[in-house]
């Protein structure tokens, strides 16, 4: 194995290891739901806050910072509780921070939002978002580096290369179909389809904080995850495809899974929109 060989896979123990803890204590939370799923999803919220703010030169420990950390906590409160209407409040209103900092909470809020929304109804809608934003991560990931080839965006993201992302939307859609299958509901065909489309805003939102670390000369948004960097980091893709999903959701007729929403409910969806 080449040095260059080594330096790729180097962070591929520290990578996985974090990678199971996270796995578990997600699994426990999302199918205990209620608290526990709030709480994981408050935290998280709070801790990506924390990491946006220090992005921006803002101490956590300042008032505003602690401040800005408390805003993403109380959103996701919010809508833990139930009170969804407040949630474009908290999105407005955070413009108080200034415009760079209010559009990466609107980032966080509407994530957040969109995660404690899908679990709503049953834990399989956050578990084809999950495991679809993962599959993406880890098929671009493992592609990338065993087939190589043209880089994706070199300006933007180096590493990332255009087999990777064609690996990333290929996994993408089979684990739709495969959490589809596992869940009885049915519509494997919607899932391939949504897993794609899902697969690909997961792989935007990740050029995407690519792009702003870029711009502030910074590495990693944070370091509490080995082998991800921070939590902005490791959910770039999430924080993009679960709005996406829950905008589905809204489509859906139920209790079918948003999985299987076809251009029908979408367009009976937008006729019913007051106008």
């Amino acid at each position: 194995m080449t040095p260059a060989d080594t330096s790729a896979w180097r962070d591929l123990r520290p990578r996985l290891l974090s990678a199971l803890v996270m796995v578990a204590v997600a699994a426990f939370c999302i199918g205990t739901g209620g608290v526990a799923y709030a709480v994981m999803v408050v935290a998280a919220m709070a801790g990506m806050a924390a990491e946006a703010a220090r992005l921006f030169s803002l101490a956590v420990k300042s008032w505003r910072g602690a401040l800005y950390v408390l805003w993403a906590t109380c959103a996701g409160l919010s809508a833990a509780t139930g009170h969804w209407r407040y949630f474009a409040l908290f999105c407005v209103t955070s413009l108080v921070f200034g415009a760079p900092l209010c559009g990466i909470m609107c980032v966080i809020i509407a994530a957040g939002t969109a995660l404690l929304w899908l679990r709503e109804a049953s834990l399989w809608p956050v578990v084809f978002v999950v495991a679809v934003v993962v599959a993406s991560d880890s098929s671009a990931y493992l592609v990338g580096r065993l087939v190589g080839g043209p880089k994706l965006a070199p300006r933007i993201s180096p590493g990332k290369t255009r087999s990777g992302a064609v690996g990333g939307l290929l996994g993408a859609m089979a684990a739709g179909a495969a959490v589809a299958a596992l869940s009885g509901l049915g519509g494997v065909p919607g899932a391939v389809f949504w897993g794609g489309v899902l697969g690909l805003a997961a792989q935007l939102g990740d050029l995407a904080e690519s792009a702003l670390k870029r711009a502030l000369g910074v590495k990693d948004s944070g370091t509490m995850l080995p082998g991800h960097g921070g939590l902005l980091d490791r959910f770039d893709g999430l924080v993009v495809a679960a709005p996406v999903a829950a905008s589905v959701s809204l489509c859906a007729v139920a209790p079918a899974p948003f999985w299987m929403v076809g251009a029908g409910d979408i367009m009976g969806a937008l006729a019913g929109l007051p106008g």
